[in-house]
């Protein structure tokens, strides 16, 4: 019972399984969040493929999806996710990023996104083929609502190509955010972002690179890990998880950077694959 997340793939761009990624992962963007007797997934990258299995050994049969946006990293693990095979299983598609003025080729709705993801010539097995009870549904992104009686679901417009949703999960009196992905302006804190992560315990934030490398990355609709930590102790956060890493920083990399984030604020903690929270 209580809440209780798990980071299941925190890589962003493109998944990358090597000898040089297994401490911090090479999973890309999934994150599971177990309130009580309620499961929502947020993202559906490669990390959803191994959550799936472990649906089906914990015999889950229901879930909410909710995704940040559709861009590769966040949905290229849906196509192998088990439980879509399974008939008994009941599956509850949201998304807020579209029909937010961006050309989107002419799709407007989540099914349709998936459906061109795992259509001829990309994918061998269409959509339809999915035998579990799929529904979906498009939101505003920057609206609010309860998927379940006990659960407040806050959103908020990010910063990113062809628009990016934040979401802030509150249940019995916590709340964990996810800001992924979005790109700040330097010196300027987004305004929507800390109004959504005000007094959060917990912001799972975008930090694919850091202050440093991040005149040469403008416009790729990211942010770093500092400017995470800004934001979190303007708006009283209590705790930041380093979310997103880019490909390129491998564990050597990734374990310089936790040791040097956990020095300038010990809020700080770096996200794992197959990482586990609880909030007490």
């Amino acid at each position: 019972m209580g809440y209780k997340l798990k980071f299941w793939g925190v890589r962003g761009s493109i998944a990358c399984p090597s000898p040089n990624h297994v401490v911090y992962g090479g999973n890309t963007s999934c994150i599971e969040f177990v309130l009580g007797d309620h499961v929502i997934v947020i993202d559906a990258g490669t990390g959803i493929r191994n959550l799936g299995h472990d649906f089906i050994r914990r015999k889950v049969d229901e879930c909410k999806l909710l995704l940040t946006h559709t861009h590769w990293d966040h949905i290229n693990g849906f196509p192998f996710f088990a439980p879509n095979f399974r008939p008994e299983f009941k599956l509850h598609i949201m998304a807020g990023h579209l029909n937010v003025g961006y050309d989107t080729g002419g799709i407007r709705s989540i099914q349709q996104v998936l459906a061109s993801q795992m259509a001829n010539p990309m994918f061998p097995v269409p959509l339809a083929a999915l035998k579990a009870e799929i529904s979906y549904e498009d939101f505003e992104a920057g609206t609010s609502f309860s998927p379940y009686k006990d659960v407040l679901v806050r959103t908020t417009k990010l910063n990113h190509p062809n628009g990016a949703t934040g979401y802030r999960i509150e249940h019995k009196g916590k709340s964990v955010c996810v800001i992924t992905d979005t790109e700040h302006v330097p010196g300027v804190p987004d305004q929507n972002v800390l109004k959504l992560i005000e007094g959060a315990d917990l912001v799972i934030y975008d930090s694919t690179y850091t202050d440093d490398e991040f005149p040469s990355k403008v416009g790729w609709g990211h942010s770093t890990w500092q400017e995470g930590i800004r934001l979190c102790r303007a708006a009283k956060v209590k705790r930041l998880a380093i979310f997103h890493h880019d490909p390129d920083h491998d564990d050597q990399f990734m374990e310089s950077l936790e040791d040097t984030s956990r020095q300038v604020w010990d809020g700080t903690l770096v996200a794992r694959d197959n990482m586990e929270l609880t909030l007490a």
